[in-house]
């Protein structure tokens, strides 16, 4: 009867962990109306512009096409995805996004994020409580603080790391089992978990373990139960990253030929700011906007967890020894959040884009735990300690508030100086005579400290509406399930409105547009030397033209019917798809169809193969491709320089050349502009090349309509101008943002009609029928003509795809420093063209092999100890 009291009063405990935090943040998302309570919504920066689009994805491959969770064409031109969703989307919870279609999938991530709120307190509580640590409801008071700790807080629109904070204190746990029982499953199992959950946030995992076990060393009691323990440590980390090998080999393999181009070649020994700077960051709610980019640590625990952290450095009844490695290894994480070269270690040698020390939530865990070892029961320090904290806590207060933040007012400091003083208050109280009412103070005091900071912290972001993500993505949805009933096929589609460069996951359709940290950097090269907006990590197909809608197979276009329809942002201006017929439509998107789009593999010359790229110039590029592949030669251009019929120069100096010039405004309260003018003396295709220059010192318009461009782009674009407007004016204005400007690229081309018409013919002759389809496999027959002697497509070249043509396995090129070619003789050809990701099957046999090794490990153990 006893034990099941016992059983009964640790079930409210652990049950109460996970709903207080639930409770507290449910409420908050309630008061602000966030979808299911209101018109508001969780979405905001990353959130809002990527992982949304990306569980998105997620529920469509799920239900309709699994083959994508590997590749999709979908991710740019296509790509791969094992190591995409290794970093993305392996988490188990995301399994619930199921149940919410669309719109509603906004109300899914609410219910996540509430159960990773809950889970990361019950995860906490359970390691303290198996610890005894902590004993009963005094629990809530850490095991809430760790839940809504600063980093959780700072980090909530970041969903793919957060289960860190649920998985976290069970690897704790697993490891403490280890160190002081011997028994390694716990630990192998929830470190491989985490691996295969977030191989990310797995790294920095396995480094705070390999601080965990240094701190506990010092608790055995001989040098050779030390190096058994630490033994015992390594070759079960190894096994845990064996278990998990079907995700992290191939996730190496294709970080290698993604982000991981991008790590740091050069270490500087350098601070990155002075120091002292981040004590803001023990001020409740000291976070705002301005620190996503480029901030401090989010390191707030609330101030009773800050004193207790603080006071393990003088708790007796610890071994002085360990207190001594406990202070080094939280020197170690003061050093790491401001000296680059531990800042690059713990981010696995790439400086965070955005959300800097994304580690600090292992410095959180740390300090509760430490601060879980000393607020027991019983402890209570000395009143000399409490003084030295007292003049500390002053101190600190004082000097953050000789700094000029926008992240912190002088109402924080007020709370947070109110709540350091009572914990203060707290710490000196005499706690035998009724222990049940100051546990109750302790619960209450932590759990209100972390709540006001979370809730300030979460008041300093703007969120998008509902309505906002909804009717998009009604209309993007409506539109795309058009398409798909009109036509089954392989093919990509275009349009001049968006939302998110990863619009085609939200709603399933395969374009050229793509945002995400693994982003193969050919694709972006590629993207970019045509003329599209990309960079490091995304690209985006908002400036096509006949060319290029051509040759990469954007067979259908989706437009507003009404330009000045809410909530459906322009992203591009498309005058030569004027005339296309309409194939489908809905109340507000207009789909048409190309007849000039090729399919994604067709017959063409071998002159790619030896195509390098020499112009700078986008147009001249496109043209070359197309003449390479039709056989041409590529100095007889597609397109032809048209020259401007009028120039106009406001409030800026004149000029012969707009291209190499900086115009500077002659008065500076003025506008200043330069308005260029030319009459289309054909009804062939315009376009417009800009340098990248323009994307900060300029605002252009076309015919006074604002012309919508993604910002960050890095090489000359492509801007269509005209199509079929012969004789009718066409203005381009230049405004000047600031006070100059430099234009670079300024020119006017003009598509040559017939002889694009004459190489399109050329290369339709010889089109891969496709039989069967899904994103890793293509089948079908070809009848390569005369004069032909490659399969080109448009299908990204990677090592993970395989050729077969007439049942036999044949090398594919890669042409254009993008794509794969296959060289094929003239006739008729079976092809067969399928991915697997590389190392995935070497990856499951050795996952299979740590765990069966592992198993057996953990049974012997279990034998033994019986």
């Amino acid at each position: 009867m006893l034990q099941t009291s016992k059983i009964s009063k640790r079930s409210i405990v652990l049950w109460g962990s996970f709903l207080l935090p639930v409770l507290i943040m449910g409420s908050y998302f309630a008061y602000r109306q966030m979808a299911p309570f209101g018109g508001s919504s969780l979405l905001t920066v990353d959130l809002g512009q990527q992982y949304i689009d990306f569980f998105s994805y997620f529920r469509n491959s799920l239900l309709h096409h699994p083959s994508s969770l590997i590749y999709s064409f979908s991710k740019g031109l296509g790509g791969e995805m094992w190591a995409t969703n290794a970093y993305y989307l392996f988490s188990p919870l995301n399994l619930i996004l199921l149940a919410f279609p669309g719109k509603f999938l906004t109300s899914g991530i609410m219910v996540i994020l509430l159960l990773r709120y809950g889970l990361a307190g019950l995860s906490f509580a359970w390691l303290i409580d198996k610890t005894g640590w902590q004993r009963g409801p005094r629990i809530w008071a850490f095991s809430t603080a760790y839940a809504l700790n600063g980093w959780m807080i700072a980090n909530q629109l970041n969903m793919i790391w957060l289960d860190v904070l649920v998985i976290l204190p069970l690897i704790i746990w697993g490891l403490f089992k280890l160190i002081h029982q011997g028994q390694v499953g716990t630990y192998i199992a929830w470190l491989a978990v985490m691996m295969v959950d977030n191989y990310y946030m797995a790294w920095m995992v396995c480094l705070f373990t390999l601080l965990i076990i240094i701190w506990q060393l010092p608790v055995l009691d001989s040098w050779k139960t030390r190096g058994m323990a630490f033994l015992r440590y390594a070759w079960s980390s190894l096994l845990a990253a064996g278990i998990a090998a079907v995700v992290l080999l191939p996730t190496i393999f294709a970080l290698s030929q993604s982000k991981g181009t991008y790590t740091e070649n050069v270490i500087r020994s350098r601070f990155e700011y002075f120091p002292l700077k981040m004590l803001a960051k023990l001020v409740p709610g000291s976070f705002n906007f301005d620190q996503m980019p480029k901030g401090q640590p989010n390191i707030y625990i609330g101030m009773i967890m800050i004193l207790g952290f603080a006071l393990y450095f003088f708790n007796t009844r610890v071994k002085w020894t360990q207190r001594i490695v406990a202070a080094g290894v939280t020197i170690f994480f003061l050093l790491s959040f401001c000296y680059e070269p531990l800042d690059l270690l713990w981010h696995a040698g790439q400086f965070p884009v955005w959300y800097p020390y994304r580690f600090s939530f292992v410095f959180c865990c740390w300090c509760i735990l430490l601060a879980a070892r000393t607020l027991q029961v019983d402890y209570r320090p000395a009143p000399w300690q409490v003084l030295c904290l007292s003049v500390l806590t002053v101190a600190i207060f004082a000097y953050t508030g000789t700094l000029k933040l926008s992240y912190i007012s002088t109402d924080q400091r007020i709370i947070g100086i109110s709540f350091a003083g009572i914990s203060l208050v707290y710490l000196l109280l005499n706690r035998r005579n009724t222990p049940g009412l100051y546990d109750l103070l302790l619960i209450c005091l932590a759990c209100c400290d972390v709540a006001t900071a979370a809730f300030t912290s979460l008041n300093n972001i703007a969120y998008v509406s509902q309505k906002e993500f909804a009717t998009y993505t009604n209309q993007l949805d409506q539109a795309s399930q058009k398409i798909r009933q009109h036509d089954q096929g392989l093919f990509r589609v275009a349009k001049t409105f968006t939302r998110t460069k990863d619009d085609p996951f939200q709603a399933d359709f395969n374009s050229g547009d793509h945002f995400g940290s693994t982003l193969e950097p050919a694709l972006p090269d590629f993207m970019g030397a045509i003329g599209q907006p990309a960079g490091d990590g995304f690209v985006t197909y908002s400036n096509g033209t006949q060319v290029t809608d051509a040759l990469l197979g954007f067979k259908y276009t989706m437009t507003k019917k009404d330009p000045s329809t809410p909530l459906m942002p322009r992203s591009g201006y498309r005058p030569d798809w004027n005339g296309l017929a309409t194939s489908a439509s809905t109340s507000k998107v207009r789909i048409q169809r190309n007849p000039n789009s090729l399919p994604i593999a067709f017959g063409a010359s071998n002159e790619i193969l030896s195509l390098a790229h020499t112009t700078l110039d986008p147009v001249n590029y496109q043209s070359q491709i197309m003449q390479a592949l039709a056989g041409r030669p590529i100095n007889h251009s597609l397109f032809a320089v048209q020259n401007f019929t009028a120039v106009r120069f406001e409030n800026v100096q004149s000029a012969r050349q707009i291209t190499g010039t900086t115009f500077r405004r002659k008065d500076f309260l003025k506008p200043a502009a330069i308005k260029l003018t030319f009459n289309p003396p054909t009804n062939d295709s315009y376009y417009l090349t800009v340098g990248p220059e323009a994307a900060d010192d300029i605002r252009l318009s076309v015919n006074r309509k604002a012309f919508a461009q993604t910002k960050n782009y890095r090489d000359t674009i492509v801007i269509n101008l005209a199509h079929h407007q012969k004789g009718k004016p066409v203005t381009i204005t230049m405004r000047l943002k600031h006070q100059a400007a430099w234009l670079q690229n300024v020119s006017v081309y003009r598509l040559n009609q017939r002889p694009f018409n004459a190489s399109l013919k050329t290369l339709k002759q010889s089109p891969l029928k496709i039989s069967h389809f899904s994103n890793v496999r293509i089948s079908g027959t070809v009848n390569i003509h005369r004069g032909q002697s490659v399969l080109m497509t448009t299908i990204p070249a990677a090592k993970g795809w395989h050729v077969l043509v007439d049942g036999q396995p044949t090398t594919s090129r890669t042409v254009l420093g993008t794509f794969m070619a296959v060289p094929m003789s003239p006739g008729h050809h079976q092809v067969t063209i399928f991915y697997r990701p590389p190392y995935l099957l070497a990856g499951a046999l050795i996952s299979l092999v740590c765990l069966t090794g592992t198993i057996i490990i953990v049974k012997r153990q279990q034998y033994t100890t019986r």
